[in-house]
């Protein structure tokens, strides 16, 4: 997926460009239907009327003879008006939706199949199959509605090939009715994972598309969501965290947490990412991490050495940074302090953040968090970083789940990184249990 370039702003005004090209699943391909003879069930005589033995007979010649598809065509009304009983409706069907495959003519083909399923008279083990050949007639005709009916009848009867269920999906947003597409396709995603079924990425990637070049935005995000949980890569979690940022008004400190999460991730993979990081972050107050970033942008060649702004950043940074260093453990001490502000516990723990030492940073964010006045979003939110940076994944996911309003968004994102964490860490050793002695003196003793 590709991100169009977009410029640091605190309050950003408008969207980047998300170009995603996805599949919708092919509605091309489909087997032929059986003839009448074979596809009826032999152990009853069809029952057909008198009229419609006289129309379909000569017709019927016709098509065998190699007729010219015009002459077949100009018959379809004469066999279609002829229908009486359900076994003229399956024979006469079928006819109709032969002469339409000879003709190349789609809507007759649709007329066809429509008569045979109106008769009752398909077989239980075609009756998917033929829903699903409907629904692809009516798809390629615009006949959105009707497509999805078959569509969803297919599935329903356990059709699979070609994927219904996506077409049913699709029928919705080629009638611009995104909300509702969008909805069916969350619940057939909850379906497949609530049997334990895979659920295909193209479906996520897909509402995903919708969502986010229609300016949905709570879709938008659950998207970003599933698709970082279900198939996490460099690539889902750049856009994820790029969606995130650019459907949120976000100030500099919840886009400083965002992308301390694209930083451990690593997804910066664009020079504005860096430059708005760089903003964010301030070399005034976060000297070492500044430098830490710019150093990175340099390296990965997605920072000009030449620019003026990080240049000077850096010198900033490295300028700030020895006394920033010496005057840390002061900080420390007084946030320790019984009679400790908000303001100096805060500080002290977005000082050791930035330095990437989160046993400390944890002890202050957690203090903090139990302080009269706290911007406990905020404060939740740094303290589950700095618990993740440790390695303690539960831990922070229990703290990132406390977080609510806008920033819920962020540490949504940052619990999905923390399970993955969890998952990809090495099981711990086995420890063996402890000796009793006396068993050991018992044993020396024989």
């Amino acid at each position: 997926m590709i991100f169009g370039q977009f410029a640091p702003t605190k309050a950003r005004s408008s969207a980047i460009a998300m170009a995603l090209a996805l599949a919708t699943g092919s509605v091309l391909g489909v087997a032929a239907l059986e003839a009448p003879a074979h596809a009826q069930k032999k152990s009853k005589k069809p029952k057909y009327s008198k009229a419609f033995v006289e129309a379909y007979s000569p017709v019927n010649d016709q098509v065998a003879a190699q007729a010219d598809p015009a002459v077949l065509l100009a018959s379809v009304p004469t066999v279609a008006a002829a229908l009486e009983t359900a076994d003229d409706q399956f024979a006469g069907g079928n006819l109709i939706y032969t002469i339409g495959q000879r003709a190349g003519d789609q809507t007759i083909q649709l007329q066809g199949i429509e008569t045979m399923l109106g008769s009752g008279k398909v077989p239980v083990e075609n009756a998917p199959s033929y829903n699903f050949l409907a629904g692809q007639l009516a798809y390629q005709q615009s006949q959105f509605s009707k497509a999805r009916k078959y569509m969803q009848i297919a599935a329903d009867l356990g059709y699979t090939e070609n994927d219904p269920q996506a077409i049913v999906a699709e029928t919705y947003f080629s009638e611009n009715k995104n909300a509702e597409g969008l909805s069916y396709l969350s619940s057939i995603i909850d379906q497949r994972k609530g049997a334990g079924q895979v659920v295909p990425q193209d479906w996520i990637q897909r509402g995903l598309s919708v969502a986010y070049n229609n300016n949905m935005l709570p879709q938008s995000k659950k998207f970003s969501l599933l698709y970082v949980s279900e198939f996490p890569s460099q690539s889902s979690w750049g856009d994820a965290i790029a969606i995130v940022l650019n459907t949120s008004k976000f100030e500099y400190p919840e886009i400083l947490d965002l992308l301390r999460l694209a930083r451990r991730t690593d997804t910066l993979r664009d020079p504005n990412l860096y430059l708005e990081y760089i903003e964010a972050a301030d070399a005034r107050r976060n000297p070492a991490e500044v430098l830490a970033i710019i150093d990175k942008g340099y390296a990965d060649g997605q920072l000009a050495r030449d620019d003026g702004f990080v240049a000077d950043s850096r010198a900033q940074a490295a300028g700030r940074l020895a006394a920033d260093k010496r005057d840390l453990p002061a900080l420390g001490r007084d946030a320790r302090a019984s009679s400790a502000g908000l303001r100096t516990v805060m500080a002290a723990g977005d000082a050791y953040l930035s330095y990437d030492r989160g046993a400390e940073a944890e002890e202050f964010y957690t203090k903090a968090a139990s302080m009269a006045g706290v911007n406990m979003p905020l404060a939740l939110t740094r303290l589950g970083i700095a618990q993740l940076d440790q390695g303690k994944f539960g831990e922070a996911q229990a703290t990132f789940s406390k977080v609510e309003g806008e920033r819920k968004n962020i540490t949504d994102l940052y619990s999905v990184w923390a399970g993955q964490k969890a998952a990809a860490a090495p099981a711990p050793a086995a420890v063996a249990p402890p000796v009793d002695p006396a068993i050991t003196a018992a044993d020396s003793a024989s």
